[in-house]
């Protein structure tokens, strides 16, 4: 082959068209010896399949004159065009087929549809909807130039489409009990709660309110700090959907850690309002102590730490250990007893969620999606 020094592109003289191989073939064994080399094979395969263009990445663009070369030779052939684009690159990610499958093969991740590849597989198992990744390829076009797009622009395009269609439920991750010592001992009340404030048509469930109930460890403190608007002692509250509480009084264990809160309830704010008017700054989601659902969720965040984790020519070094945090002991509203995979879900102030096939009748486990939070901002 050489080199035309003005286009850079090569010119072929007697190009390799198949070589001999005396091993094994993974499905064929020893049946034959002769392979066609890529360059042969591909317009073929592309003309005796009627394919009208063939759409490969940048580093194909000096096969072109070969993959054209090799058809101009075979009169009546049917000739496919060959285009090439910039590859789809994301940060805080590896899309290399060769380095997913190092992840695989060495344990690093559980498969090809773990919830942090950038597989198909692996997208709609974390509950990526279709319309999400249509919407993001739309917006990202194609180049034909090499560069890097900003995985936060590809969570951005989900919690749009999300936000939009997801039911929203209350669950607890880290669940404190709260103890209101004016309400009936055996007392249930089934609130509304609108399935999505976003759909006007997607209706309402019910949610059970009782005595004793569970809010997030992160919900309550001691001796909170300054704009602090979550429950504290002698502070009032709005329960999503219920009733105003104020705390009166906790207790800790040994070590100082709060094991349980006790407030009173006010019976004229059903609902969450009153009619005096009064303002109340915070509000905190919960789960009935009586009625609820033990559930595991499964926090994911970005597989490796560095924007380019092949900066250093190590991709595995640089692996996120904090990529999948579960937590197995979560308590989740009744209504989500029917949840199924390829469903979503916003569980209020935590994130996007979607079931896991690893769901059993006994216990649901939920994927963490993406987080509420939105770092992207359009331009």
């Amino acid at each position: 082959a050489k080199i035309d020094m003005a286009s850079g592109i090569l010119n072929f003289r007697d190009p390799v068209m198949y070589r001999i191989v005396r091993a094994d073939h993974p499905r064929q064994g020893n049946k034959w010896c002769i392979y066609p080399m890529y360059d042969w094979a591909h317009g073929l395969e592309d003309s005796i399949e009627g394919i009208t263009h063939s759409i490969c990445t940048l580093e194909f663009e000096s096969h072109r004159p070969l993959y054209d070369w090799f058809l101009d030779q075979l009169p009546g052939m049917h000739h496919p065009q060959q285009i090439e684009f910039a590859r789809l690159n994301l940060n805080y990610t590896v899309m290399s087929k060769r380095k997913l499958l190092r992840l695989v093969k060495e344990g690093y991740v559980n498969g090809w549809d773990d919830p942090r590849m950038p597989t198909i597989s692996g997208l709609r198992r974390r509950g990526y909807s279709p319309e999400s990744v249509r919407d993001f390829a739309a917006k990202i076009g194609v180049a034909k130039m090499d560069s890097i797009v900003d995985i936060a622009l590809l969570e951005y395009c989900l919690r749009e489409d999300l936000n939009k269609r997801a039911l929203r439920r209350m669950v607890v991750l880290d669940p404190l009990k709260v103890i209101i010592d004016n309400y009936p001992e055996d007392q249930v009340e089934w609130f509304d709660g609108e399935n999505n404030p976003e759909d006007e048509n997607s209706g309402t469930r019910k949610i059970p309110f009782t005595k004793e109930l569970y809010i997030e460890r992160e919900d309550f403190m001691i001796d909170p700090p300054k704009k602090y608007f979550r429950l504290s002692p002698g502070k009032e509250i709005r329960l999503k959907h219920a009733y105003y509480v104020t705390c009166t009084n906790y207790k800790t264990d040994e070590t100082g850690k709060v094991t349980e809160v006790h407030c009173t309830y006010d019976p004229l704010s059903k609902g969450g309002w009153t009619e005096d008017g009064r303002k109340v700054k915070g509000t905190s989601h919960w789960v009935s102590a009586k009625e609820n659902l033990k559930v595991e969720v499964r926090l994911y965040d970005r597989l490796f730490t560095k924007e380019n984790p092949d900066e250093d020519g190590d991709f595995i070094s640089c692996l996120n250990p904090n990529s999948c945090k579960v937590l197995p002991s979560c308590l989740a509203e009744v209504s989500l007893k029917d949840a199924k995979p390829g469903q979503y879900y916003q569980f209020l102030r935590q994130g996007y969620f979607s079931p896991d096939p690893d769901s059993t009748a006994e216990k649901l486990v939920f994927n963490r999606s993406v987080s509420l939070k939105d770092s992207w901002t359009v331009k």
